[in-house]
């Protein structure tokens, strides 16, 4: 069997550890801990995150979706491929060395998609990006962390609490979608989702789409009113 190498490590701010980029053969990995966050040969679940909050509003004129979280662009490319020529779409990366592996050693797994049009990569936490701009978006996606805790971060824990997800709201506009990737069922988060004002759906997909692997849940929290 082909042993892993160890291609690069970059320290997440505010004490999250630190990420490392592995690579066996033509598989690529990205690690925190023991924890694998993403694997380059499983992309389903993450596809489904797009794929199930964009399709929802690709009708809309020039919709306007935030994704926390870059990974290897999995999200990203299937947001892109739902969503119509007037959209943008914005990436809210904090590991800046996240971004130079998507233009470095993962520039095959991109292929390019960084360079459409639609597309806006800011290194930024995904919270402060959520906060700044209220009413203004369309579907925000996280797929910060392992689900609704924080993993990678203690501070990611904003993201998901009361307060934060009460920010999440006042960031979308009418009809817009909060969905949250999760590794696991978290019953707890159902609640919180639904006492920030949002309609819930918890959808469970696979790691690896149709060829099965682990079961993983997306939430759908929907801000009423129409867009």
């Amino acid at each position: 069997m082909i042993p892993w190498e160890n291609l690069d490590t970059a320290s997440i701010p505010g004490d999250g550890g630190t990420l490392r980029l592995r690579r066996r053969g033509t598989e690529f990995s990205i690690m925190l801990g023991q924890n694998e966050l993403m694997n380059s040969r499983l992309s389903g679940s993450e596809e489904a995150l797009a794929t199930l909050a964009c399709g929802r509003i690709a009708s809309r004129k020039a919709p306007q979706v935030l994704i926390g979280g870059l990974g290897m662009g999995f999200t990203l490319r299937a947001a892109l491929g739902t969503l119509p020529p007037g959209a943008a779409v914005t990436v809210a990366e904090l590991v800046p060395a996240v971004a130079a592996w998507a233009r470095g050693p993962l520039a095959g797994v991109f292929s390019g998609i960084l360079d459409d049009p639609r597309v806006s990569l800011r290194e930024i936490d995904v919270a402060r990006a959520i906060a700044e701009r209220p009413a203004a978006w369309d579907a925000i996606l996280l797929d910060v962390d392992n689900g609704p805790d924080g993993l990678t971060r203690a501070s990611n824990d904003r993201l998901y609490d009361a307060a934060g997800l009460g920010a999440a709201r006042a960031a979308l506009r009418p009809g817009g979608i909060l969905a949250v990737w999760s590794a696991g069922p978290d019953r707890s988060f159902s609640r919180r989702l639904h006492d920030a004002g949002l309609s819930v759906e918890e959808v469970s997909t696979r790691a690896n789409g149709r060829k099965g692997g682990a079961r993983h849940v997306i939430w759908l929290g929907v801000r009423s009113g129409r867009g």
